[in-house]
């Protein structure tokens, strides 16, 4: 398969197509940056900040105390939060423990989370409070033996922890022992994906996975920003790929501030806006939904953030133009997994953006789409396929999962899943996964170009598209909506609208309205979870 690159021909000479990538860990990044700006900001929580180097001395204590408690390179932590100054904390105290760090999310049910328990190995876990009793529950299933409790204000739950994070500090030794780290081979982190093909995977993130990634994603915005001027506003989840690596990485490589949310609550979100003044704001599709549907946003003072890197789920074409005409900030619509570390293509601040399209390839980063057959042709500029990623930011493999790590890796080769496009200058179009395609009647139906059109009209604030089993067609289309305050439509207007727009075999049968549509941790819609509701139906 020969590989050819039109991308490369819309950087300019300022941004480097190739990147040498030093041989430094992630504890390096952080140190390099204290060195440099140790009394900047590194995180505001609730108005309460800390200092790059205030991060440093917290991170080596917790490091010390993972040794002091029987931690060596190689075993794996756990970390169970929400955003907060010790997420960051444990994370890179884990690293630079030489430990692995297996990220969690804190709203998995206890088989979800005795699983990824026991797959990883964990030993250690750095849980909320609230969420103790349910880690307590699967314990005894698991290799752990070390639980750090973390209390983010008083706790309503009624328990004895094992270790307060406070506690845990203190029981640290009076020095810490440096460990040597192998940045291409030691495993970092281990992103767990959601599951939805069957068990959940340990994407095998190296130092150098993450590392390269961070320098990337510098790379291509570096002329849109300043180093050590920066503030994130942080709500994507850490334990999410898109969060760990666009904020907080990112942010500490460029000796940025972290402004910390734990959570989406629009109202606490403008007023964060208004009191910190971020510049940046990394985001899924569903928070910029709210943001440009409250009629006062504009009050807040959102003319602070420039950017809005958008990621995790497809961003609806209208939606993009209405949120930038109403805010005046530039959102760059970009693509990644959690087996590429996860940033692969965006949306360049330096060339043309295409709306619907998730950009060009980041530095050192090769892709093309290939035949759904065999995967080993490419396919001309404009059809279909599945898109295809090298680089140094694809993971090493999947933890304990040789099969699977076989048949995502091959020849160099992380084959994504992701049917798409390419255009003749080799801006990439994603147009959904291949399993959430829909067989009807026998035409290849994708949810996304009918999503499209939903958000397009004026009653519609939230859609998303599934397929259902049907007796004569094998599936018809189904469209689950969430209408705008002050606005209705009725199944027969919907339909209408979109037999008007697009092709009669690709417009829903059935209309479904709902209050809320099902959503992840970081704000992406759950088309699973419905499929899920029909099936059990």
């Amino acid at each position: 398969m020969s590989v050819t690159k039109p991308w490369l021909a819309h950087y300019p000479d300022s941004i480097a197509k190739e990147i040498a990538i030093p041989d430094k860990s992630l504890p390096d990044m952080l140190q390099e940056t204290v060195a440099k700006f140790p009394s900047h900001h590194a995180l505001s929580f609730y108005g309460r900040k800390m200092t790059y180097q205030e991060l440093q001395r917290a991170v080596y204590g917790f490091a010390s105390a993972l040794q002091s408690n029987g931690i060596e390179k190689g075993d794996r932590a756990a970390i169970m939060l929400p955003n907060c100054p010790q997420f960051v904390v444990s994370y890179y105290g884990a690293l630079t423990a030489g430990a692995i760090v297996t990220q969690v999310n804190p709203m998995l049910v206890e088989r979800e989370l005795e699983y990824i328990l026991t797959d990883s190995g964990a030993e250690t876990i750095v849980v909320l409070d609230a969420l103790y009793p349910k880690v307590k529950s699967v314990q005894s299933s698991t290799s752990l033996k070390n639980i750090i409790v973390v209390s983010l204000q008083p706790s309503e739950v009624d328990f004895s922890p094992d270790t307060t994070f406070e506690q845990f500090l203190a029981s640290a030794g009076k020095s810490f022992t440096p460990v040597t780290i192998e940045p291409a081979n030691d495993i970092a982190v281990l992103q767990y994906t959601g599951g939805t093909t069957g068990r959940s995977k340990g994407a095998m993130l190296t130092h150098r996975n993450i590392f390269s990634n961070v320098l990337q994603s510098y790379e291509f915005f570096k002329n849109d920003m300043e180093i050590g001027k920066e503030k994130y506003l942080t709500i994507i989840p850490l334990f999410h790929v898109f969060g760990m690596t666009s904020c907080m990485n990112f942010a500490i490589f460029t000796a940025s501030e972290s402004i910390m949310l734990p959570r989406f609550e629009l109202e606490e979100v403008l007023n964060t806006i208004k009191q910190e003044q971020p510049t940046i704001f990394p985001g899924v599709p569903t928070m910029y939904v709210a943001i440009t549907n409250h009629p006062d946003a504009e009050k807040y003072g959102i003319s602070s953030i420039r950017t809005c890197n958008s990621g995790s789920a497809p961003m609806p074409v209208e939606l993009l133009k209405e949120f930038e005409r109403k805010t005046g900030s530039m959102i760059l619509e970009g693509y990644g997994l959690s087996e590429t570390s996860p940033a692969t293509h965006c949306n360049p601040p330096f060339a043309e953006r295409k709306p619907g399209s998730v950009g060009i390839g980041f530095p050192c980063t090769d892709y093309k789409v290939v035949d759904l057959a065999t995967g080993t042709e490419d396919v001309p500029p404009g059809e279909l396929g599945e898109v295809i990623i090298k680089g140094p930011q694809v993971m090493k493999g999947y933890w304990n999962m040789p099969e699977e790590t076989a048949n995502s890796l091959r020849d160099g080769w992380l084959y994504t899943g992701d049917i798409a496009k390419m255009d003749e200058e080799g801006y990439l179009y994603i147009v959904d996964r291949k399993k959430d395609m829909i067989i009807a009647s026998g035409f290849n139906i994708y949810p996304r170009d009918i999503e499209e059109v939903l958000y397009e009209h004026p009653a519609v604030q939230e859609a998303v598209v599934i397929g259902v089993p049907d007796a004569y067609r094998g599936e018809t289309v189904k469209a689950v909506i969430v209408q705008k305050s002050g606005k209705t439509a009725t199944e027969e207007e919907i339909i209408a609208y979109c037999k008007e727009n697009m092709a009669a075999y690709k417009a829903p049968t059935i209309v479904e309205f709902r209050e809320q549509l099902p959503k992840t941790s970081v704000g992406k819609i759950l088309r699973r979870a419905l499929r899920e509701e029909v099936q059990a139906k």
